[in-house]
């Protein structure tokens, strides 16, 4: 399996995940991102596990960890935007 090395928008240490895997949760984080224009991390997960179950995907290990440094990797890559002000912090496009 290919590894891919994650980056962290503050620059900190990231973590590798199989490629597989990240582009399987980039790709519904996009389409789940791309209904609601705007939403917390939390609703975006929420999606994200309706979206897998219903496409018969099953992700190893914990979703909510590695969906969690798929959006840490898309914001350092500047194809994501966090709105740090609302409480919970939004995401958009």
């Amino acid at each position: 399996m290919e590894k891919i090395q994650l980056k962290h928008p503050e620059g900190k240490k990231a973590i590798s995940m199989d490629k597989v895997k990240y582009d399987t949760l980039k790709t519904s984080f996009i389409d789940c991102l791309g209904i609601r224009k705007t939403a917390s991390f939390d609703e975006l997960l929420s999606d994200v596990n309706a979206d897998l179950q219903n496409k018969g995907i099953n992700i190893q290990g914990v979703v909510q960890w590695n969906l969690f440094w798929v959006t840490l990797d898309m914001e350092a890559n500047n194809e994501l935007k966090k709105d740090k002000t609302a409480s919970p912090y939004r995401y958009s496009f």
